[in-house]
């Protein structure tokens, strides 16, 4: 189980109690303010620990919603804009109006840990918006991906979270033509 500082202290009560049970390997240190019952965490864990309220957005998104098999080479991490900044080479950071940073938030459990992210059709949207961001090859293989699900895919989930989006009709005609 992991521990953040405050949960640590409470549990140990004390620095020299929290020290001795580091010498003793009852708990380890895995990163500043970060604790554990064990001596190695998966690094989604420890994302999700440290950054509560952050949803996984972005690159990292599609390839945990196995859209894609390109393995991001940052943590992108969508947080609302009146979150504190996230101080770390790892971790892109990406602020966004409460309604937005709401919109499609959900949960799943990704190898055994539960990871905040978007859902597919929130993602489907963000990549219509950034089309000309990302590389046309991970592009192509993001929406080849979509075609495949596109049975599966919530057409009034897409239609309502449009109307939140700037230009939310020339979106959907991307959508439309790559898509369906």
């Amino acid at each position: 189980m992991l521990y953040n500082h405050s949960e640590i202290k409470s549990k140990y009560k004390s620095t020299y109690q929290i020290r001795k049970a580091l010498e003793n390997k009852e708990i380890y240190k895995i990163e500043k303010g970060i604790y554990s019952d064990v001596p190695s965490v998966h690094y989604l864990d420890i994302v999700m620990k440290k950054y509560p309220y952050g949803a996984f957005t972005s690159y990292s998104a599609y390839y945990y919603l196995n859209l894609t098999d390109v393995i991001p080479d940052k943590i992108y991490l969508a947080t609302d804009r009146n979150n504190r900044m996230i101080s770390s080479n790892k971790i892109k950071q990406i602020r966004m109006k409460e309604e937005l940073y709401n919109l499609g938030k959900t949960e799943i459990n990704y190898e055994g840990i539960k990871i905040n992210i978007y859902d597919k059709e929130r993602m489907l949207i963000d990549l219509a918006r950034n089309k000309n961001q990302i590389g046309y090859d991970l592009y192509k293989e993001i929406i080849s991906n979509y075609r495949k699900l596109a049975n599966s895919l919530d057409t009034q989930k897409i239609e309502e979270y449009l109307q939140y989006f700037v230009n939310g009709d020339k979106i959907f005609e991307i959508i439309q033509d790559e898509v369906f």
